[in-house]
């Protein structure tokens, strides 16, 4: 591990938020806020926390409302405006911390969705956003299930995630992972985050570094372009890589992808 890694208690809009803060070896020169996905946890992106703090990073990774070791009912959010709330809470926390550095925000998944909405309702406190894999444009396969009742207990199957079989087998063994079916308030938390991402502002002239796996079959890149094509402002850079699956960050390529994502975050800090 890279750096020294503690954990942090904030009181979140529906409950205690832990966060995983990670401070590199040497004096930090910027912040890096980590958004994970639906089902998981901030744990699962040490590898992530390894690189940015190698690169003078010092990385705060909240668990979000009802994931990982936070509180909340597992896998129950009602408004994704409230995971919002909190993760400018964190971004507070990190503020007062750090007064003088520079803050990006990197969100994957649903996190991506997160920090797709903050960068529209705080657009002047970050200098940059990764997006990986963002849920805005929605997620055909996953948003259907609201049209059954009730809904199937349809589990996200953890080979779609990595070509790397070995992800998958970590998933799917990982005690803090979410391997029930989806609940309906969360999905329709979802598709009404999606439609408020629509109709709102674009990114304007914050960079932002969107990066996607091509064959994402959990947040396919049919939906998800024309989103961040309207949304792109005057600093996007995009990396759709051919045959990389959900979770780009885990992929077989993952050390090519975080040097981009490391050079995106020294460019813009």
């Amino acid at each position: 591990m890279i750096g020294t890694e503690t954990d942090l208690e904030i009181d979140g809009r529906r409950g205690r938020v832990v966060v995983r803060r990670r401070d590199p070896d040497g004096a930090p020169r910027r912040v890096v806020l980590v958004a994970h996905g639906y089902g998981e946890h901030s744990g699962r992106y040490a590898h992530v926390l390894d690189r940015l703090a190698g690169d003078g990073a010092v990385v705060y990774a909240p668990d979000h409302l009802g994931h990982g070791r936070s509180e909340g009912e597992p896998v129950l959010v009602t408004d994704l405006e409230d995971v919002v709330e909190d993760l400018d809470q964190v971004r507070r926390t990190a503020r007062n911390e750090h007064p003088d550095l520079p803050i990006v925000l990197l969100g994957h998944s649903m996190g991506g969705l997160i920090a797709a909405r903050y960068a529209q309702r705080f657009p002047d406190v970050l200098a940059g956003l990764v997006l990986s894999g963002p849920v805005v444009g929605g997620s055909p396969g996953i948003f259907g299930l609201l049209e059954h009742d009730p809904i199937p207990d349809v589990p996200i199957d953890p080979a779609v995630l990595s070509r790397d079989p070995a992800v998958g087998e970590a998933y799917a063994a990982d005690p803090l992972v979410w391997h029930g079916p989806f609940k309906r308030p969360t999905l329709e938390a979802f598709v009404a985050a999606v439609e408020a991402i629509a109709a709102g502002p674009g990114f304007g002239e914050l960079p932002v570094l969107w990066v996607h796996g091509e064959d994402d079959q959990l947040v396919p890149l049919e939906s998800t372009r024309p989103v961040m094509e309207k949304l792109a402002g005057s600093d996007q850079t995009t990396r759709i890589d051919p045959g990389a699956r959900h979770e780009i960050l885990n992929e077989t390529h993952r050390d090519e992808v975080l040097d981009d994502v490391a050079a995106f975050v020294a460019r813009v800090t």
